[in-house]
């Protein structure tokens, strides 16, 4: 199998990589993450006018009609970068559901403002009881004369605090744990009745919990068809399931590099402490995760823009694979930089958090290695990942 990048898919990661190298250290990243919205409002115009943000996008709405891959090589880039800008939140996630359910005239309202940047959209799908069962969803969408009247909470909504619109879960009809009967609603964020609470995650993100009292929406903020968005739902998350491993490999790598530099300037006992060889060993470890995670997030992206028939098992297995080897990577980074690999100064640290909340973002390792099993999810019982062995 051929895994060379396009022409204009390396063009896209050098312009990522440009950018990062040039106007995103580390120091410009911090102070970023310090101010209150978490994000700069002129790099996401920077996004705009170099067209990242048309890129899976069809081309009869400005977009430069890109798939998954395309998706992979920027989403990687953003991750060497700790980029906090709502790309994911946004263009996978928000964008993602107006591709795949959006009518002609919402497609043709939300997705320009998009791709110039104006627009800055969240999904609004966690409720406080369902952890990581997107099925699991108590909010109510109550139809009244020609719309709906929304009613509920969702909580650690991604870019929540920011969007200007919000794509909501809501039940329709059947009980709280059905599949079928959740239905997605496009809604201001701005709205009547509609109140947001906003803080930050460990990785420096502003999310917010969003309560909907009342809120009242024409017929045409349904997205797609009524009782039918669990499976729009479903197919959505396993991009950004992927462009999340994709981030997390460009973390990972990062680490590697950072960590095996240090250890040839770091001195002990006369000589860098990258000539010890119980060091090395435990440095080609990191490599051979980082390795493993690759070929894994290669695999699943491949699955999924073939639309290979066991697309979901293998996005299950990359999951796991990436938490598995994400925490091996940035334990070890933080080992070897010693006790200022865990301070505030050292990106080594903000790396490490930024991994452990992709590890926590649409279910953790434990629940994909369930899922890939076919098990019902348990937090108190964490599975083996050596039935993985057949799938990477």
């Amino acid at each position: 199998m051929n895994f060379d990048f396009s022409e204009e898919q390396t063009m896209l990661r050098d312009s990522v990589a440009r950018f990062v190298q040039d106007d995103y250290d580390f120091d410009t990243r911090r102070s970023i993450v310090a101010t209150e919205e978490g994000m700069s409002r002129q790099n996401w115009q920077t996004f705009a006018e170099l067209g990242w943000l048309s890129v899976p996008f069809a081309e009869e709405h400005g977009g430069f009609g890109g798939g998954p891959v395309d998706v992979m090589v920027m989403m990687e880039e953003f991750g060497k970068g700790l980029v906090v800008e709502p790309y994911f939140a946004t263009v996978v996630l928000f964008g993602g559901l107006l591709r795949a359910a959006g009518s002609e005239a919402q497609q043709a309202q939300h997705i320009p403002g998009i791709i110039e940047g104006s627009t800055l959209g969240a999904f609004a799908y966690l409720e406080r009881q369902s952890r990581y069962e997107l099925n699991d969803v108590a909010t109510r969408a109550t139809a009244d004369g020609d719309g709906f009247v929304l009613s509920g909470e969702k909580v650690a909504v991604a870019n929540g605090a920011n969007a200007d619109m919000i794509v909501v879960s809501a039940r329709t009809s059947g009980e709280q744990f059905d599949e079928q009967g959740i239905s997605l609603f496009v809604v201001p964020a701005d709205a009547d009745g509609a109140e947001r609470v906003s803080y930050r995650m460990m990785d420096g993100q502003v999310v917010a919990n969003v309560v909907l009292k009342d809120v009242r929406v024409g017929a045409d903020a349904l997205l797609g068809q009524a009782d039918s968005g669990y499976g729009v739902i479903q197919r959505v998350v396993q991009e950004a399931l992927v462009a999340l491993g994709a981030e997390a490999l460009g973390l990972m790598g990062q680490l590697n590099t950072k960590t095996l530099e240090y250890a040839k300037t770091r001195e002990q006992f006369g000589v860098a402490i990258g000539s010890f060889q119980a060091l090395q060993h435990r440095m080609v470890d990191t490599f051979m995760s980082y390795e493993q995670a690759k070929s894994m997030v290669y695999r699943a992206v491949c699955a999924l823009e073939s639309n290979d028939k066991d697309v979901t098992r293998t996005i299950h297995a990359m999951k796991v694979m990436v938490d598995k080897c994400a925490r091996h990577i940035f334990e070890e980074a933080i080992q070897l930089h010693g006790g200022m690999g865990l301070t505030d100064e050292l990106d080594i640290g903000h790396y490490a958090k930024r991994l452990m909340m992709i590890n926590a973002t649409l279910g953790d390792g434990d629940y994909h290695q369930a899922q890939f099993n076919g098990l019902s999810y348990s937090a108190s019982e964490p599975a083996s990942v050596a039935s993985l062995s057949d799938a990477a």
